[in-house]
């Protein structure tokens, strides 16, 4: 079969031959019919997520969706090494396979899992948001920011505040959900001052998709201005801006701020799953919007590197 071929870590897949798998006791074979080019997946292609292998060969992608043996469509996760989701066929364990609402297409849904899965796992299940309470994304106009602001609306959040550099991508957001947009086009300063009467007003969850200045200016200017004794559960999920910062420890002794993180191992996997299921099921319902192209492939090398935070890749066969 085709696959995405990891040979040597460090350097993108090659579109090649690939052992066909063959399913053991409680494995699906999955013939795939779409999996999305993830941060994720791009990140344990090339050995730089925590959760990489350094055994090689091994085909790329995270997840995807396809058709089981029986015909069922799926969205399945965590293909078994070496094989991976960007593939003709992949074997991937037989709980990790979620069943496909009959209205939700297969590009749609392979675009839309992980960027859902995480900010709802980061809502739910780590912030325990509650309806009604107000929601800040940091980092909202990239695909999966701006996912999250129509996750926390469809979940009933009060308010939602998002911030992000694309102006067009701001008036965007206004229109799917965000009651109020800030630029992250200023100074470290000025951004702490601008989230300042958003905090002073009561924010309950941060989710930060960036880390870098702009989170380390959401958590000063939360320090400053939460009313006393204001509990906010700041999120971390993506660090696209930087990997770490430098925090003044006064940040979190003066104010009920709890620091958590959501991704894979902070959230156990069938949890993870459970997420993805309400995420598919939602999705057409809930006209959650996910921009996304489907690419064959065979192509593979002429997307693999394209970066465009606000489209996500679909790569289907041919």
């Amino acid at each position: 079969m085709k696959a995405a071929v990891v040979t040597t870590l460090g350097q993108p897949p090659v579109y090649q031959d690939f052992d066909l798998p063959s399913a053991a006791p409680g494995q699906q074979r999955v013939r795939v019919t779409a999996s999305a080019l993830s941060q994720l997946a791009r990140a344990k292609a090339l050995g730089k997520h925590y959760s990489s292998s350094n055994s090689l060969p091994l085909v790329a992608g995270v997840d995807g969706v396809g058709v089981l043996e029986n015909g069922q469509r799926v969205y399945f996760f965590g293909p078994i090494a070496p094989g991976g989701a960007l593939a003709e066929y992949t074997l991937v364990p037989a709980e990790n396979c979620v069943p496909l609402p009959d209205d939700l297409d297969d590009v749609t849904a392979a675009a839309i899992a992980i960027p859902g899965m995480s900010c709802w796992a980061a809502l739910v299940e780590r912030a325990q948001f509650v309806q009604g309470e107000t929601v800040l994304v940091n980092g909202a106009t990239g695909a999966s920011g701006r996912l999250a602001v129509q996750v926390a609306r469809h979940l009933g959040a009060r308010k939602i505040i998002a911030t992000g550099r694309n102006p067009a991508a701001l008036a965007w957001l206004r229109s799917a959900g965000a009651d109020v947009t800030v630029t992250l086009d200023q100074s470290e300063d000025a951004l702490s001052q601008a989230l300042a009467p958003h905090f002073a007003a009561g924010v309950d969850v941060v989710l930060d998709y960036l880390w870098g200045a702009s989170a380390r200016a959401a958590l000063i200017s939360a320090a400053q201005s939460l009313p006393d004794g204001k509990p906010l559960r700041f999120v971390q999920i993506g660090s696209i801006s930087a990997a770490e910062i430098s925090l003044p420890a006064a940040v979190l002794r003066s104010t009920a701020i709890s620091l958590l993180g959501s991704g894979i191992g902070s959230v156990p996997l069938p949890r993870l799953l459970h997420v993805v299921a309400q995420v598919l099921q939602a999705t057409v319902p809930a006209q959650l919007q996910v921009n996304a192209e489907a690419v064959p492939l065979a192509q593979l090398a002429e997307y693999w590197d394209r970066a465009d935070s606000q489209l996500r890749t679909v790569f289907v066969p041919g």
